[in-house]
This record gives C-alpha cells, sequence and structure tokens, in this order.
C-alpha cells in the first residue's frame, strides 16, 4: 500500500495484495468495477512503480486483430514484388518467404507489450466493450505469453508483460478469459477514502471545502443517476 501512496494512488488493503500478487505469480490483473473508480489509473500507477513502460489497447466495439496486436505492411509488400519483378529474380516460394518475415509486421499494442525488450505494463482498457470473438483471441497471449500468426509462426515473450485488464462490465466476460486472471472488483471509495483521495490531487484546496465536495459526491451516487 505504502507504494501506491507514494504515486498519489489511494487503494485499501485487498487491492494492493491482488496486485503484489498477479506480479508475483505473473498472471493478468481483471479488474472489474463502476466507471470511475480508480481501474485505469491502477494501471498507471504499476507502470510508475515499476518504471516500466505503459502500452494501452483501447478497447471498442468492432475491435479486430489488424488494430489490437498485427497486421502486415502491405504497401512494403507491393514495393518488394515490384523489385522483385524489376530484376527478373522472381522465385514464387522465396517471394512468399520474403513477403511474410517478422519485419514486415506493423506492430500493434498487443504485439508492442509481448515483444518489448524489458517488461512492460500492458493495460487493455475496458474488455467488455470489445466483441466476444477479440476476447477469444486473447486466450493464447494471456495463458501463454505468445501470439501465433499464421505466416509466420508463434512469438513468444522473452519478457511477458503485466497485463492489466478492466471491464465496466457492460456485458459478462467469458469464464475462459477470467480463469486466466487474478479477480477483484473495484468499488468506489468510502467518503474518508475520497477525502484522502482529494487531500492527494487537490493539496490546495481547503479542508472544509473538500470534505464538502465529497459529501456532494457521495450523496449523488446514492442517488443512482
Amino acid at each position: 500500500m505504502a507504494g501506491f501512496g507514494r504515486h498519489d494512488y489511494i487503494c485499501d488493503r485487498r487491492l494492493a495484495t491482488v496486485a503484489f500478487l498477479s506480479l508475483r505469480m505473473k498472471r493478468p490483473l481483471l479488474l472489474e468495477g463502476e466507471a470511475g473508480v480508480g481501474k485505469t489509473e491502477l494501471a498507471k500507477t504499476l507502470a510508475a512503480m515499476l518504471q516500466a513502460p505503459l502500452i494501452r489497447l483501447q478497447c471498442y466495439e468492432g475491435l479486430d486483430i489488424a488494430q489490437a496486436a498485427y497486421e502486415w505492411n502491405v504497401s512494403r509488400q507491393l514495393l518488394e514484388i515490384r523489385l522483385a519483378e524489376a530484376s527478373g529474380t522472381v522465385d514464387a516460394s522465396r517471394t512468399a518467404r520474403d513477403l511474410y518475415r517478422r519485419e514486415m509486421l506493423i506492430e500493434r499494442p498487443l504485439l508492442q507489450a509481448l515483444l518489448s525488450p524489458v517488461p512492460a505494463v500492458l493495460l487493455i482498457d475496458e474488455l467488455d466493450r470489445a466483441d466476444e470473438p477479440f476476447e477469444a483471441f486473447l486466450l493464447e497471449m494471456l495463458g501463454e505469453s505468445q501470439i501465433t500468426i499464421p505466416e509466420l509462426g508463434t512469438l513468444k515473450a522473452a519478457h511477458p508483460p503485466h497485463v492489466v485488464i478492466t471491464s465496466n462490465r457492460t456485458r459478462e466476460l467469458r469464464d475462459a478469459l477470467k480463469r486466466r486472471c487474478l479477480y477483484h472488483w473495484l468499488d468506489y471509495p468510502d467518503a474518508e477514502r475520497e477525502f484522502e483521495i482529494v487531500q492527494r490531487r487537490v493539496p490546495q484546496a481547503a479542508e472544509a471545502l473538500g470534505r464538502q465536495a465529497v459529501e456532494f459526491v457521495q450523496r449523488v451516487r446514492t442517488m443512482g443517476l
């Protein structure tokens, strides 16, 4: 908890413990909760604590592998074909191998995190907004720290990333994904913890004003607006 506090992230012992276990056990951390409770901020804080790069994948409906993991550099592939044709040395099997080598890949966030030269913090944000087929695609990476590319083979992480997945629970995530993660439900803070957060984030605010703001926000939440 002290480590989080040094980076102005206020949390309880249960959250600090599950985050610590996630790092030690090298298992993804799945955080569910309402929007605004601090799920994304926890991943940013972990990256700061570990002095690790933060790689973020923001999920949305229609997200696919080409946008999340990798795609082939088609313009460069076409250039290679034209150069081979111009030189008169077209060999079909060799050309196919050259077109689908690793240098032809455009790395998106998942592959960037997997191939990072140092362990990165990979934030897969709001996974519940993505479609179920994409969620299924993640299983190999979450379970084995690797991605299989049909034309190239399997790329395995030399330094597996620390994965944090967030969900606002607009839909239920699959059990297969949950089994690969350590799970924590993150709720809104109570009044005292919320006031502590206000003090950390806005230290120049007067105590009375801070408490009034917290009291107002707490009342609004109970209205279910």
